[in-house]
């Protein structure tokens, strides 16, 4: 694992600012990192990558300096197991909703005795047997642990849920969040927006970080203004999308006024 320092940011207070991955491209990731933003997530939830390619995404992310972190498929230790062999820097696990799936996310991302994740030191993360007197304990340091909460059966258990010691952030994802609040896709809805500001400082509280997602520039401002520390801000196609948009906006101006 590269040290990018993501985690110690986040222990230090900081806010970072990542975004979402889900063209399975190397070249792409590695252009983003170019950007100078701190992390990039690579979707294995919602996104077609392949573990192969996502190894090699890990790489092109760690070339520029950007921290990789997986959002794995789902809370099962082999997912987890596979994201963090192949060393993304940390993994972020959706629709967790109670303190014992919380637990479970934190054992299958921790080695002994923090927790029971599988052990292989003859892997990418444990730079292939070269480093396996301190793989573990390196890895338990290291690894960032990230537990979505979609929905509102999560909001009611976080103060179960942030007594998890080896937990690093607990992001509040807006659009699953809606969705349960039987608003789908409204993420500006007031009490969607309230629901976040309102559970910012329980997880900090708790020494957590606070982690969402910004659709816009307003989102990323509210997000900012309430405390939230890990920002992902859009996904690499609708960013690439509207930069395009924008673009044949700009040469249709420009050629009705010629």
């Amino acid at each position: 694992m590269q040290n990018v320092h993501l985690k110690e940011r986040l222990r230090g207070g900081e806010t970072v600012i990542g975004t979402f991955s889900g063209i399975p491209s190397p070249s792409l990731v590695e252009a983003i990192g170019y950007s100078g933003i701190d992390f990039v997530v690579i979707d294995a939830e919602h996104g077609p990558v392949e573990m192969q390619t996502a190894e090699n995404i890990v790489r092109a992310a760690e070339i520029t300096g950007m921290a990789p972190i997986i959002r794995v498929p789902g809370n099962e230790s082999h997912l987890i197991l596979r994201a963090l062999d192949i060393g993304a820097h940390g993994v972020q696990i959706p629709h967790v909703s109670t303190k014992e799936e919380a637990k479970l996310a934190s054992e299958y991302s921790k080695y002994h005795p923090q927790g029971k994740r599988g052990l292989s030191p003859f892997t990418r993360a444990g730079k292939y047997g070269s480093a396996a007197e301190n793989h573990t304990y390196r890895n338990n340091e290291n690894v960032l642990v990230v537990v979505n909460i979609e929905g509102v059966e999560g909001i009611q258990d976080l103060n179960e849920i942030v007594t998890i010691p080896e937990i690093d952030v607990v992001f509040i994802g807006p659009y699953d969040l809606s969705q349960s609040l039987g608003i789908p896709g409204e993420v500006e809805d007031p009490e969607v927006i309230k629901l976040i500001k309102d559970n910012v400082k329980i997880i900090k509280n708790n020494g957590k970080s606070c982690g969402s997602f910004a659709r816009d520039k307003m989102y990323l401002e509210i997000l900012v203004d309430c405390g939230v520390q890990y920002i992902t801000y859009m996904v690499d196609s609708s960013m690439i999308l509207q930069s395009y948009k924008n673009l044949k906006k700009l040469f249709e101006r420009l050629s009705i006024n010629k």
